[in-house]
């Protein structure tokens, strides 16, 4: 019998964190953090990561794993992912992926198998000087000449990962996409995506940005440039810290920095939308048809609990 796993997913700003709590305390589940930048400890605030109040009313898992300048890969997470989930089956609780990083997604859902390839140092440099030169845009350019299909998992912004498929392309001659099977159906999936119209869902992205700075977030930065925390690494390129970064370096205005980290939010949530859009196994909520978080929460739960007895 294959292993119950919920989801709930979709775009930032969308309300994932505060609706999958509420599903959790009803079907006793726990939460994954199903996010690529909440790994990162002391980055909390611009993450949007749940708070400790928020984490004592239901385990979390998957946040704070490394610091922001450690190496870590969607392998790792899918490896640390699949344990959970099987000690949560056992302990007969529902684990809930809860977030918005599409590949970490699939590659959990579907059990990507990544093939191990030797790291060609010399290649990687050369791809770096290149992009150090030419800008990081030549770079995901190139890799969309090369390699769509992956490009199109991948933030424009995400240099490590855009180096590390340019590298693969010109060592083996192959796509990066190529070297990761996938396996459909790994779970007993119950997948939830929670959507908003778009112009109520951009207004939200418009105003965390402003809350964000208030409750902090500058000086959270502040904090991680402090500790000597560069602004190339591949955590600090992350939606918000790159631009509060350059606005502490004094490249740019508060202003300019509050309007490019809007602008290129909802960037994200447009692209996010599109990747989750294309599993046909998620069933959409739109957040505005429910009179409350837990009329939202009840609705999600019991057709959770449809899905997995069907199964």
């Amino acid at each position: 019998m294959r292993q119950r796993l919920a989801a709930i997913v979709g775009p930032t700003a969308a309300g994932k964190t505060s609706v999958a709590i509420r599903v959790a305390q009803l079907l006793n589940g726990e939460i994954i953090s199903c996010d690529s930048m909440q790994i990162y400890r002391g980055m909390d605030i611009g993450t949007a990561k749940a708070s400790l109040e928020e984490q004592q009313q239901v385990k979390h898992h998957m946040l704070d794993i490394v610091n922001p300048d450690e190496d870590y890969s969607v392998a790792r997470y899918q490896e640390e992912c699949k344990t959970i989930i099987s000690r949560l089956n056992q302990e007969g609780k529902l684990p809930i992926l809860v977030g918005g990083t599409g590949l970490y997604y699939q590659a959990v859902v579907d059990d990507y198998v990544f093939e191990p390839m030797e790291s060609r140092y010399a290649v990687r440099d050369k791809w770096n000087q290149i992009i150090d030169q030419r800008g990081l845009d030549y770079g995901y350019r190139y890799l969309q000449s090369v390699d769509p299909e992956y490009a199109r998992k991948v933030s424009s912004n995400d240099r490590k990962r855009i180096v590390r498929a340019l590298e693969v392309w010109e060592i083996t001659g192959q796509p990066f996409s190529r070297s990761q099977v996938r396996r459909q159906s790994a779970y007993n999936l119950a997948a939830a995506g929670l959507y908003l119209q778009r112009s109520r869902l951009y207004a939200r992205i418009d105003q965390r940005a402003e809350e964000m700075i208030s409750r902090g977030f500058i000086e959270e930065v502040e904090g991680l440039l402090g500790r000597g925390y560069d602004p190339s690494l591949n955590s600090m390129q992350a939606l918000g810290y790159r631009q509060a970064a350059a606005y502490l370096q004094g490249l740019i205005t508060r202003e300019e920095m509050i309007k490019d980290m809007q602008k290129e939010t909802r960037r994200y949530a447009k692209r996010q939308f599109t990747w989750f859009n294309r599993d046909q196994r998620i069933c959409w909520f739109d957040q505005e048809e429910y009179a409350d978080e837990m009329a939202r929460a009840e609705k999600i739960s019991r057709w959770m609990e449809g899905q997995f007895s069907e199964a």
